[in-house]
């Protein structure tokens, strides 16, 4: 019997996901996001007063908006009775949001609440340099111009410049594009296979897109320039694999296989669902699309070379814990980071060695099926709006499950800082 306070997804909604630079760059993040929540609660039909909690990742923080939850929600139109705050964990910043509601309902400390994620590129917090602001500091607590004078004698020519984020791990110092080309270089993938998987995600986005099933979330925005976006613009219907095999390494120019075309690319967008007990759905008479039955968090063996292998560490987690097989999961939605990262994650699921050595199991659990993997198009058709990603797989996911009418999905993802996440979805009308 299903318990009354067992998490569900309730319902969902996304802006369209943009091109960084474009119609969306007259929108701070927050206004973004609050758009997302605006969305849920409109396409949701959920009384607002009903909401409990609000949680919401990002990944590039804009010191203004510290919490930047709060200042979404509150734009959206929310009570400011509501209490909101800001997760963040890489790009896992919305699986935590995810997780940590979902144990609030399933403790019965809430009901309903909203969890989401954000991220625009267009408007990233570009600083001045560390001395200068430093030096700042130092001069507005100074007493008298002698020590202002004496601060500003340390200034030094290569001081005077921006300090713009450049999406580089902190700890290696390396890309996620260069961390994926040490991943290859352990464990080796062909630029073939990778060019194949990238024209099978834009492709099957072009057509998910076109029939309807991943645009059923997508909720039109308006902006104050009059447009209306109603549409993602990053999937590209014209791409071949003749136009993938012409393109050059970008991370590792002379022996690498990574492309512009076989990497997801920044983009701007926002996304959220609506997260219920069951039994607070049956209450206020809400649709239970998808059951919240587990959360898994992992990190990875390596830093140096296994930085994005959070799907291989976390799916055999969750199955293990739930009882689960390959075979018993009917859909898996994987972030896409890079074409060659979902392989080498896929080779290292199906390999025992990997298994005995860094997941403490007797065999490998084994490859997630071809037909049962991101069959709407993943993160390289649609991009990467970091902490809007996990929403969207979260998305696709319940309503695939309920297309094609499977019990349990798996969505997975990995991120900086050699993180993974894996959740564990039931579909309520499987029969």
């Amino acid at each position: 019997m299903m318990s009354p306070n067992m998490p569900a997804i309730l319902g969902g909604a996304r802006t369209p996901f943009l091109d960084t630079a474009g119609a969306y760059s007259e929108l701070m993040t927050h206004e973004l996001g609050a758009k997302a929540i605006a969305g849920v609660l409109e396409r949701s039909g959920v009384d607002p007063s009903l909401i409990e909690m609000v949680a919401m990742g990002i990944v590039v923080h804009e010191v203004e908006t510290t919490n930047i939850a709060r200042e979404a929600m509150l734009t959206a139109g929310l009570s400011s009775n509501i209490p909101a705050y800001t997760t963040a964990m890489a790009g896992l910043s919305p699986n935590v949001a995810v997780a940590t509601l979902s144990d609030m309902i399933r403790l019965g400390r809430i009901d309903i609440a909203l969890a989401g994620g954000m991220e625009s590129f267009s408007d990233v917090p570009i600083r001045l340099s560390r001395n200068i602001r430093r030096l700042a500091m130092k001069i507005r607590q100074a007493r008298g111009g002698r020590q202002r004078l004496q601060a500003l004698a340390a200034l030094r020519p290569s001081d005077v410049r921006l300090d713009i984020p450049t999406g580089s791990d902190f700890t290696t110092g390396q890309t996620m594009g260069q961390s994926t080309e040490a991943m290859i270089r352990k464990y080796p993938v062909s630029r073939e296979a990778s060019d194949e998987f990238a024209l099978r995600s834009h492709q099957s986005a072009v057509l998910a897109l076109a029939n309807g099933a991943a645009a059923q979330d997508i909720i039109p925005v308006r902006l104050a320039s009059g447009q209306t976006v109603s549409a993602d613009n990053t999937p590209r219907g014209e791409l071949s694999i003749e136009k993938l095999a012409g393109l050059k390494p970008v991370f590792d120019r002379e022996n690498g296989i990574i492309t512009a075309g076989s990497a997801s690319r920044f983009t701007d967008g926002a996304a959220s669902v609506l997260l219920g007990s069951v039994a607070a759905a049956e209450q206020h008479n809400l649709d239970v699309l998808a059951l919240i039955v587990d959360v898994q968090f992992a990190g990875v063996p390596s830093l140096d070379t296994d930085m994005l292998l959070g799907p291989a560490t976390t799916i055999p987690k969750l199955l293990t814990k739930n009882g689960l097989k390959m075979d018993d999961i009917s859909v898996f939605e994987v972030h896409e980071a890079f074409a060659s990262q979902v392989l080498v994650n896929q080779r290292c699921l199906a390999s025992d060695e990997f298994a005995r050595q860094h997941l403490g199991l007797d065999a490998a659990p084994g490859l997630m099926p071809e037909d049962r993997l991101n069959l709407w198009g993943g993160s390289l058709a649609f991009g990467n709006p970091f902490a809007a990603t996990g929403i969207r797989l979260l998305l696709n996911a319940t309503r695939r499950l309920q297309a094609e009418q499977g019990k349990y999905a798996v969505v997975s993802s990995c991120a900086g800082g050699g993180l993974g996440a894996a959740i564990l979805l039931e579909n309520p009308n499987y029969k």
